[in-house]
């Protein structure tokens, strides 16, 4: 795998920034209603504070390639479930204080909607699904809600089966068109519910790389060593920016309605300090500011596979409580109380080549209770387990075992 700039944007998938104007089709462009505008602003917001806290929670020399989208529907259909200070948490961190419940409901929905099918260069979908261990209750005006927004699939499943989890990572595999084959790796005896948002992405470069002029050649690590990559080629005129931190191109994608937009420093500028000037207002700034300009571009050739587990960066960004077993309140989601997230998983995959860019996301968030919050209590004594025998005044341990194998 060869090391790569690790600040890539692929946070335009919500709305291209440039219109379509240069090709015989015409996509179905509509102007966005105020509240899907916010919900935009919120999650671009959203995904560069998670992609700083990210970057910072890794290594410096880590590849890292998330979907904000992936983890902001996901965050969101949780999001109808939470009440109290968990939901305010919530909101603050995902952004969301200036809309509505109903508001951030109908704009997801329209948005996916409008989305899908934008350009027929573009292959671009979008899952949602609720899977829950069967014998719970569930608030159906919750699920109904992630339902008719969020189109997810809403299904109840014996957690105890140990297909359970096969069942819910073909559902990925399948959405994210078998890129992400796992993003259930294990289910809980306290865990109740899992709600995962897939997205599939495969976009061919409006104007492609040259195979013929793809070669051979160095790429500057962190550290000043060298690696070999395959350099691609391209010349035209694109969308550009430059200033002293970086210079800054998008690459579109079929009718250009979706593209990449990379950003390189400057040679005297640390990648980590531009990092730390990501914000809404800068990013706007720096959006609004490109202009056509002739260009080469030299680009490597890249794949890359990232999983994170997002509960510490989540924590970080504000939302801690939903994460507390005793404090979170999901009570919205499940009456009884009880319920709090147990772990965020994402996992993502990019390629990038002279025919264009093939990515997928998906993240998991996982809902699990405690004895608190009332509900039968599980467990299931299928592994190898330590029993002991004690007298219950002194505490006295008589006896204590290990039990590999109860057959033999």
């Amino acid at each position: 795998m060869f090391k790569i700039i690790k600040y890539i944007f692929v946070l335009l998938i919500f709305i291209g920034f440039f219109q379509c104007t240069n090709n015989p089709f015409t996509p179905d462009i509509r102007e966005l209603t105020p509240a899907e505008k916010g919900l935009v602003e919120a999650d671009n917001k959203f995904g560069l504070k998670l992609f700083k806290e990210v970057v910072f929670e890794e290594e410096p020399d880590t590849n890292i390639f998330i979907s904000p989208l992936s983890v902001s529907m996901a965050l969101g259909m949780t999001y109808n479930g939470a009440d109290g200070s968990t939901e305010e948490a919530m909101r603050a961190t995902l952004e969301l204080s200036d809309l509505t419940l109903e508001e951030i409901n109908e704009s997801y929905k329209s948005l996916i909607e409008y989305l899908v099918g934008l350009d027929p260069e573009v292959e671009f979908n979008i899952a949602n699904s609720i899977w829950y261990r069967q014998e719970w209750t569930f608030e159906e005006d919750f699920l109904d809600r992630c339902e008719t927004y969020f189109n997810a699939l809403v299904s109840g499943l014996d957690f105890n089966d140990p297909n359970a989890k096969d069942i819910i990572n073909a559902w990925v595999s399948e959405n994210t068109n078998g890129k992400i084959e796992e993003i259930v790796d294990y289910i809980d005896p306290l865990d109740v519910m899992f709600l995962i948002n897939a997205i599939y992405f495969n976009g061919t470069w409006t104007y492609k790389f040259d195979e013929n002029l793809t070669h051979e050649d160095t790429f500057h690590l962190l550290d000043d060593s060298q690696v070999l990559c395959e350099m691609m080629e391209v010349e035209g005129d694109f969308q550009y920016f430059e200033n002293s931190d970086f210079q800054a191109i998008d690459l579109p994608y079929g009718y250009e309605c979706f593209s990449m937009t990379i950003f390189l420093p400057q040679p005297d500028k640390n990648i980590d300090s531009l990092i730390l000037e990501l914000s809404q207002e800068n990013w706007n700034q720096w959006i609004n500011n490109f202009y056509i300009n002739s260009v080469n571009l030299q680009f490597p050739k890249f794949t890359l596979e990232y999983d994170i587990k997002l509960n510490n960066v989540l924590s970080a960004l504000g939302m801690g409580i939903a994460f507390n077993p005793g404090l979170a309140d999901f009570t919205k989601m499940y009456k009884d109380g009880g319920l709090f997230i147990s772990r965020v998983k994402h996992k993502t995959y990019i390629k990038v080549d002279e025919e264009g860019t093939e990515a997928a996301a998906a993240t998991s968030v996982v809902m699990s209770y405690t004895s608190v919050g009332g509900g039968v209590l599980h467990m299931r004594v299928d592994r190898p387990f330590i029993f002991a025998i004690r007298e219950n005044h002194s505490g006295t341990i008589l006896f204590i075992g290990k039990i590999v194998n109860p057959t033999s």
